[in-house]
């Protein structure tokens, strides 16, 4: 684990990502970015989740100063459209049936800053999903579960139900959960290094 000599924020209310990123940084604070939240037409998938991680890194590093802060994004993409989080069940409904029997990608991105020094790192990493055919029935009772509507695409590949649907995947599987463990470690220590308590 990584012990850094300032503090280390992750700018998440994920339980998901404050799990993974605890998994590699030795002391870690939350604080929820409040900034709103908004896709840009044109934007490619992965110009949106670097962006997005950006703006949550640099609003909430404007709140700790000293501190190294990590934002993330992730967003799935089906046929060049982004599934975010589903508003309601039937959105979750609606979006499992358009991955059933489909492969599709899943973009997170990092976004690192530590304002003290006037430091920025951003990077996108992308999964590509095979999703198995589901049945309306698996569907619904999925949806039931209520674990889609925090989680784009409406489904978590760590989820008891969710793993089911998950015929396979070509990259890094914590990528698909929300935060790719190996990418993140790597920036920081290509980065960061410096900021590591000796």
């Amino acid at each position: 684990m990584i012990d850094f000599r300032v503090p280390f924020v992750l700018a998440s209310g994920s339980p998901r990502r404050r799990n993974l990123v605890s998994q590699i940084i030795e002391e870690v604070t939350f604080d929820v970015c409040d900034a709103e939240e908004y896709l840009i037409p044109a934007e490619s998938a992965t110009e949106a989740v670097v962006r997005l991680a950006r703006e949550k890194a640099e609003h909430v590093a404007r709140r700790h100063e000293t501190a190294l802060v990590l934002g993330a994004d992730t967003v799935v993409v089906l046929d060049g459209a982004v599934l975010g989080k589903p508003v309601d069940d039937e959105d979750a409904r609606h979006m499992l049936a358009r991955l059933s029997g489909r492969t599709h990608d899943v973009y997170t991105g990092l976004a690192l800053v530590h304002a003290a020094t006037s430091r920025s790192v951003t990077e996108p990493v992308r999964t590509r999903v095979h999703f198995d055919v589901l049945t309306e029935r698996e569907i619904a009772e999925y949806v039931q579960t209520g674990s889609p509507l925090d989680k784009a695409g409406a489904y978590g590949i760590q989820d008891d139900s969710g793993a089911l649907f998950v015929r396979g995947i070509e990259g890094d599987f914590f990528n698909v959960v929300g935060l790719p463990q190996n990418r993140l470690y790597r920036l920081l220590a290509d980065h960061f290094n410096d900021l590591v308590a000796s």
